[in-house]
């Protein structure tokens, strides 16, 4: 992906290296760079993370700040984890875009046949010394950004629980409700989290575009917001630290994905640039052209749910989508 047009970089990428030595008290093997905290009082297992994708500065920034602040959780433990530090590492404004991954996506390994299975890549290494902290995590919130300039929104999945606590945190407004990518599970999608019969929930907010300032107050706020809808802190607390936007939630926009467009061939484009959640307003509208394959929207008022910018094969171009509310 560094072939892509270069972006106005408007962010700095944290120095994160005061949270190498994992934090979780005496007698615990805790990873490097996950800072863990435990109140001493009943309540949720929380863990928030950030750097998935090394090129998505927004959540690493968040997370920074909110540690240098000392925030502390309120009740039950609070985990912040620094996720693809070694793909972060690489991060060069001369290619933005080339420090995603290291050898594979990160956010597409979180299926037990992969994670058990003997298929080897640092990305994986990473995984499986993480994947204790998210066994054992009442409550995830994963912090993301895009490629393409696109209002923030949530991934809550396909279960109705995780529309419930999209629903409840109440900004973003536009709530995307899809089960993935054919090319493997999300983090949030991992286990328990996408089991209906489960109370174990999680998030997946895309904060805007990945050098975008407004990606970083974005993920601030929604980090913030999340700890105080599921009771880490209290909303007071959450107001001290950070500069919540106080206006009155929008209704939700809810958005059902019914299409997972992947990428064939390397030759995938699209027809325009578009941007993500533009509507497409007749079926049968050109949006793409993959090595000679049209591709089509299936039905009128179709939304473009994050467009990938020259996706490579197997990956995902783009979702399609209809409005719920």
């Amino acid at each position: 992906m560094d072939n892509l047009p270069s972006p106005a970089l408007e962010l700095t990428p944290p120095e994160i290296s005061a949270w190498r030595q994992g934090s979780d008290g005496p007698g615990r093997d805790t990873p490097d760079y996950v800072q863990s905290f435990d109140s001493g009082r009943p309540g949720p297992s929380v863990v928030v993370s950030a750097l998935v994708h090394g090129n998505e500065l927004c959540g690493a920034i968040a997370l920074d700040r909110l540690l240098r602040s000392g925030l502390r959780p309120e009740a039950g433990r609070l985990s912040l984890a620094f996720v693809n530090v070694a793909a972060f590492e690489r991060f060069s404004p001369a290619a933005p875009h080339a420090a995603r991954f290291l050898d594979e996506d990160f956010n597409r390994l979180w299926a037990p046949a992969i994670l058990d299975g003997p298929r080897q890549s640092q990305e994986l290494a990473r995984a499986r010394r993480l994947r204790p902290l998210f066994d054992a995590a009442d409550l995830l919130l994963d912090i993301h950004s895009m490629s393409t300039t696109t209002e923030p929104l949530i991934l809550a999945g396909p279960s109705d629980k995780g529309l419930d606590l999209a629903v409840a945190l109440g900004r973003p407004a536009t709530i995307v409700r899809d089960a993935g990518h054919a090319s493997g599970p999300r983090l949030r999608d991992y286990g328990d989290f996408v089991d209906p019969r489960s109370p174990r929930n999680a998030l997946l907010v895309e904060c805007g575009q990945h050098f975008a300032a407004a990606s970083a107050e974005v993920a601030c706020d929604v980090t913030l917001r999340f700890l105080a809808t599921v009771g880490s802190i209290s909303a007071r607390t959450a107001a001290a630290r950070g500069n919540l936007q106080t206006r009155a939630p929008q209704a939700p926009r809810v958005i059902e994905v019914t299409d997972c467009v992947t990428a064939a061939s390397d030759r995938f484009a699209f027809v325009q640039p578009f941007r993500g959640l533009d509507v497409m307003p007749r079926a049968g509208s050109l949006i793409a052209v993959d090595d000679g394959r049209r591709i089509v929207t299936p039905y009128d008022d179709c939304a473009l749910v994050m467009p990938v910018e020259r996706p490579r094969a197997g990956a995902t171009a783009v979702r399609l989508g209809r409005r719920c509310t």
